[in-house]
């Protein structure tokens, strides 16, 4: 991937919600995620939560990735509570199976933390399935480094964090 590419992210729509349950029922999504109608039902809420930001991640205005931010701290029972105060959490899943694979995963994460730690996050989370070595990899190339492994109501992660420099 081009070092000058940039991405633009917008907030997710209901017109957006058929592409993102086709990107969902691919392969590379489905084993990751639960099945397309149970996310789409949980991304639809999303919509209208305060705690969780639903976004399209768009290069030269194609959709090509979900991305959603979220604060831990805004929720209840959350099982990232523990994290500093301010620490926001992301996930993220590329959509076209064709664009996996091609840096866009670590280059769309390494963007978008930037901004989140310009807007004065101490820390930024993400919590790939340990066995998701393809996503570990991606964010370890954005810069997060893994501190722990937990099981947690959305099943094991491996917790990892990119601090902002103190």
């Amino acid at each position: 991937m081009p070092p000058e590419a940039r991405y633009d992210f917008r907030a997710v729509t209901e017109d957006d919600l058929p592409l993102l349950a086709a990107w969902l029922a691919e392969p590379h999504l489905a084993e990751w995620w639960d099945d397309p109608e149970t996310e789409i039902a949980a991304i639809r809420e999303a919509m209208d939560s305060i705690e969780t930001e639903p976004l399209i991640v768009e290069l030269d205005g194609r959709p090509i990735a979900y991305l959603q931010s979220y604060d831990p701290h805004l929720e209840d029972d959350h099982p990232y509570q523990d994290q500093p105060f301010g620490t926001l959490g992301i996930d993220i899943s590329i959509g076209p199976p064709d664009l996996v694979g091609k840096g866009h995963g670590s280059a769309i994460v390494r963007q978008y933390v930037e901004l989140l730690l310009e807007e004065g996050a101490p820390r930024v989370i993400i919590d790939p399935h340990p066995e998701n070595l393809r996503a570990i990899r991606a964010y370890e190339k954005a810069g997060f480094r893994a501190f722990e492994r937990r099981d947690t109501i959305y099943g094991p992660a491996l917790m990892m964090a990119l601090d902002a420099e103190g």
